[in-house]
């Protein structure tokens, strides 16, 4: 797969990126001061689907595909039907952060998340395939092909609401059920597993730590969806596996940490400044994720986690910016597919910068909403904060663009 091509994908997808951060920013000036012709649940549907659709999985199908372009015997693969499925995700992505903003759920936006859905099918297929077809090396391939089983598995979540809106089932529990399953399956699942594939791509080894990782992670991934409905009030046999599911998790967890303290994640090496932090966020993110799961499983803090708003979406925010855009954005730049420069630095640097402060307000909002106390200005400074991420995000693509454009005048 050319360099070029795959240049031009990571330009599109952290334009994407960007239009995540263009529907949050708005949605927090919404809530901090007043557009009454802009429906929140609508906006804040298209923010969810473009946020994975258009962002996490456009960009790791086109990294999991470039793995495949370094491994031996990746001349018989014909990587032009990826340029198609690409395309697709895209266009899908698109249509549901065109339609979702003006129609919520209707025919238009329900056909084309649907759609998405069977692109990720057609991709998953079409990646197996390839993938059993090279001579590929160490646990890498492993971590994908669980990925990518959970993502097909997640889908179950979204057709059952179909069928529920289908039935007029009105059912509050089976509803946050369904959609919990989704983002866990996603989250946990297609996203996390394809980072850490990605993550251990350089790796030769089989065995040790990473082997009694991978296990534990991808046999504890089913059973610790229960975490997410603890509300549920489930049967004790299933809270046990609750409990050994968040802990094998946690173990996990610490041996990949482990592994990359003790320089034995040949990717982590030889590192930049830049990189490092932006690595070290993503694992200080995991980190606290995976305590956070531990924790809740104590039937107080578990009754906290659910019942107040702002811990939810710090815990959603904390996963999907901090811990998967951060390691994302760092294996970009690690790579060469994010080149040094000064706008791309700064860029990053203030967008790194709002989501920090972002974490820090959502966590004392939460921590003032469980006492039933007030935060002043708490909606303006989310504001702001959306705003600083919004601006880094448009330097980092700004520079991106220039340098793209520089290069092709030097070419003609």
């Amino acid at each position: 797969m050319e360099q070029k091509f795959v240049n031009k994908w990571v330009r599109i997808c952290l334009f994407n990126l960007l239009l995540v951060a263009v529907l949050g920013t708005a949605m927090r000036y919404k809530i901090a001061y007043s557009l009454p012709w802009l429906p929140q649940k609508n906006v804040l549907n298209a923010h969810s689907h473009f946020a994975f659709a258009g962002w996490l999985s456009q960009i790791l199908m086109l990294l999991l595909v470039r793995y495949l372009s370094f491994q031996k015997g990746h001349e018989a693969i014909n990587f032009r039907k990826y340029h198609w499925l690409f395309m697709a995700n895209l266009i899908t992505a698109w249509a549901m952060l065109l339609s979702f903003p003006f129609f919520g759920y209707n025919l238009v936006s329900i056909t084309f998340s649907t759609l998405s859905i069977f692109v990720s099918y057609a991709f998953a297929l079409a990646f197996w395939k390839d993938l059993n077809r090279l001579e590929t090396i160490g646990l890498a391939p492993a971590w994908f092909k669980m990925g990518l089983i959970w993502n097909v598995f997640s889908s179950i979540g979204p057709f059952f609401l179909a069928f529920m809106m289908m039935q007029h089932i009105n059912h509050d529990r089976w509803y946050l059920g369904a959609i919990y399953f989704f983002l866990h399956f996603q989250y946990n699942g297609w996203f996390f597993f394809a980072c850490m594939g990605l993550l251990m791509s350089a790796n030769r080894d089989r065995g040790g730590i990473s082997k009694y990782a991978f296990y534990l992670l991808s046999f504890a991934c089913l059973p610790a969806y229960l975490l997410s409905i603890l509300w549920a009030k489930l049967p004790s046999g299933f809270y046990s596996a609750t409990v050994v599911a968040a802990l094998a998790q946690f173990v996990a967890w610490g041996m990949i940490l482990n592994q990359a303290l003790k320089g034995q994640i040949r990717s982590l090496r030889n590192l930049k400044s830049t990189e490092r932090i932006l690595f070290i966020i993503a694992g200080l993110a995991g980190t606290v994720k995976f305590l956070l799961q531990a924790g809740s499983l104590h039937p107080g803090l578990a009754k906290i986690a659910f019942g107040f708003r702002p811990i939810v979406i710090a815990y959603l925010h904390l996963i999907f910016l901090g811990m998967l855009s951060m390691y994302l954005i760092a294996y970009l730049k690690h790579n060469g597919l994010v080149l040094p420069g000064s706008w791309r630095r700064s860029g990053l640097s203030i967008f790194v910068g709002g989501i920090v402060f972002q974490e820090v307000l959502l966590l004392i909002q939460g921590l003032m909403s469980m006492f039933y106390i007030p935060t002043p200005h708490i909606n303006e400074l989310l504001l702001l904060s959306a705003i600083i991420m919004l601006g880094g995000l448009m330097l980092l693509n700004w520079g991106m663009r220039t340098h793209a454009a520089k290069q092709a005048m030097q070419v003609s």
